[in-house]
């Protein structure tokens, strides 16, 4: 078995489901006592929000790029990157580690695509609805149509992350409005809609809506659990 190695922390509830998700899937695959070996380094997300928030992408980079040679150094063959925000500094990570990253974009695009779906609406943090790093390379690489909500309910999604799921804060009130926005979406054309921030699946389920929901974290989980038990290589 491949070890799996985990940049974590962003945040940390995430973070712990990715964990869960991998341990679970290697046991159902491979059964009796067996789980996930994996190597992970997890930052204080508090520093790399405070980044974020004031557009410092390279001082972010080069923060989770040191992070990234520890987790090599731990013995990792391949990396994952725990949340959906922060593969905008992927090049700068790919520069300093040898070895590759599984990006969660391709393994969401690969799922979406199995479905039979092109057009997706896309939920997450303002970075990943509004930059060009995400949608972009799910429209240039995948060539699918990426649907994002109205300036208003971005600014929403967004709050709801930073100010109550990044803290473990569930309220049913902000499930709702997320709901809400998915309805939108699917009215404006949507066949399926992208969970695109990892907490997001603390709020909001398939068991909450009928629109498809592909929840990247399940998916980036899944993928990488393939490429450890040697489906394939990343």
């Amino acid at each position: 078995m491949k070890t799996i190695g985990l940049l974590g922390g962003m945040s940390w509830e995430s973070t712990e489901l990715y964990y869960r998700l991998i341990n679970e899937g290697v046991k159902q695959r491979l059964g009796g006592l067996h789980s996930a070996c994996m190597a992970m380094v997890s930052i204080d997300f508090h520093e790399l929000e405070v980044l974020q928030h004031r557009g410092e992408w390279e001082g972010a980079g080069v923060m989770l790029a040191d992070a990234a040679e520890r987790v090599e150094a731990a013995g990792a063959d391949f990396l994952l990157i725990c949340t959906n925000t922060m593969h905008k500094v992927v090049p700068q990570i790919e520069q300093r580690i040898n070895i590759p990253i599984l990006h969660i974009v391709d393994a969401t695009a690969q799922r979406i695509k199995s479905d039979g779906i092109q057009t997706v609406g896309l939920l997450g943090t303002n970075f990943t609805m509004e930059q060009d790093f995400y949608k972009g390379r799910l429209t240039e690489q995948h060539q699918l149509n990426v649907m994002v909500p109205s300036e208003q309910d971005r600014q929403t999604v967004h709050q709801i992350i930073y100010d109550e799921l990044c803290l473990g804060i569930v309220k049913d009130i902000s499930r709702q409005k997320y709901l809400n926005i998915i309805e939108q979406m699917r009215e404006a054309g949507a066949e399926g809609v992208i969970a695109g921030c990892t907490e997001i699946v603390m709020l909001v389920q398939q068991q909450h809506t009928d629109v498809p929901l592909f929840d990247t974290t399940a998916i980036h989980a899944e993928v990488a659990v393939g490429f450890a038990c040697g489906d394939q290589t990343v």
